[in-house]
């Protein structure tokens, strides 16, 4: 699929769930980008959604022609106190979309709500293997700053994650 120059990048609503769902579930069945090989039903992806939005985080979609070519989001990343400044972000595109800017689009859509929200750094998990998610990480400004060995399986293989980091502007955020 092409993606055409009316791509726009919105905030998802529940109408969205069916093909958030069906595209999140592609990934889990054949990649390691999601450290699962269970999918999800719509109970869960609107479970996951009712959770964002009563923590105040989005939940974006890119769409092109009528259709959903992607999603991305960002929780917490740990649930401390004291990591209350810091997201970890998601962001998943359909098969056959992907090096077209649909991600470029949704992850670049994420910083203006992080920063609003008083955020001050945004993470991605990354599997060490996917070296075309580590580039687009890095030419959207993350960079490496983890590698743990071997913590996760899937596919009958020891997977290492990559965590990568971008720190945002947030003008008076504490530092401490």
């Amino acid at each position: 699929m092409t993606v055409s120059d009316d791509l726009q990048v919105r905030a998802a609503a529940v109408r969205d769930l069916p093909d958030i769902l069906a595209i999140y579930n592609y990934v889990i069945a054949t990649s390691t980008a999601v450290y699962t090989c269970e999918p999800v039903d719509l109970a869960n992806r609107r479970a996951w959604f009712e959770e964002r939005g009563r923590s105040g985080y989005p939940v974006l979609v890119a769409e092109a022609g009528g259709e959903i070519l992607g999603f991305a989001s960002f929780g917490d990343f740990r649930a401390w106190w004291g990591y209350r400044f810091t997201v970890e972000h998601m962001v998943h595109v359909q098969d056959g979309c992907r090096g077209r800017g649909v991600g470029r689009a949704l992850v670049e859509g994420l910083f203006a709500p992080a920063l609003a929200l008083g955020k001050h750094a945004m993470i991605g998990g990354i599997d060490a293997d996917n070296a075309a998610s580590i580039h687009f990480h890095e030419r959207l400004g993350f960079s490496k700053v983890g590698h743990l060995p071997e913590v996760g399986h899937k596919f009958g293989r020891w997977l290492d994650l990559v965590f990568m980091q971008r720190i945002l502007d947030t003008p008076g955020a504490p530092r401490a």
